[in-house]
């Protein structure tokens, strides 16, 4: 039996990709695509079955893709219907983020550079009740240190593109906010963490 599958991501051609390896497989069908918050709940909203798994990024545009996750919850209750699995596929891998994540309902966490074979065993795992995270995840939420909770989300979000090198004008760009909010985001996280360079950060 073919189980139905949502995804939630802002980037276009990311779903496509997405929705082109999920069907490869002969076992999924994507029943919907959404690129907004708004966009997702107004798919769950109209489907007249819930899918069997939510794929669903953290960045979308401006908005957190998390705050999808009570809309979830409030929605099956209010129709009181089994909420289907909730999988994050993230490009963000910081220990608050996947915490949060868990948290807030998410049955796994993933990142986007996974291998196929990785995507569909965390997919198996989450729709057979499990919850899936990577080795390396889960090593690195056993080695966080205290530090990260300091942090707002966008902070993190921050923090993380500085940890893959981008230069302010890139982390800008690539979350969508004016340059002198992303020089506040780090001023703050020098502030907080005592760091006196980038290559400080880099640590954390």
């Amino acid at each position: 039996m073919m189980q139905s599958v949502l995804l939630i991501d802002d980037h276009p051609m990311l779903n496509y990709g997405l929705a082109s390896c999920l069907e490869e497989t002969g076992r999924f069908v994507v029943c919907g695509q959404a690129e907004s918050l708004a966009q997702a709940m107004r798919n769950v909203e109209n489907l007249k079955t819930l899918p069997a798994l939510v794929i669903l990024d953290i960045l979308l545009g401006e908005e957190n893709g998390l705050d999808f996750l009570p809309f979830l919850e409030s929605f099956c209750g209010g129709k009181n219907k089994p909420k289907p699995p909730v999988l994050v596929c993230s490009v963000l891998e910081d220990p608050f983020r996947i915490r949060t994540a868990l948290k807030m309902g998410a049955c796994g966490y993933i990142s986007k550079t996974s291998s196929k074979a990785e995507l569909i065993n965390a997919i198996d795992t989450v729709l057979d009740g499990g919850m899936y995270l990577s080795s390396e995840h889960n090593e690195m939420l056993e080695e966080s240190s205290s530090v990260h909770s300091q942090f707002t989300m966008r902070e993190l979000d921050v923090l993380n593109c500085i940890k893959q090198n981008k230069t302010n004008q890139q982390i800008a760009k690539f979350l969508q906010i004016n340059l002198r909010t992303v020089e506040n985001h780090i001023s703050n996280i020098y502030f907080k963490t005592g760091a006196s360079g980038r290559q400080d950060l880099l640590k954390l």
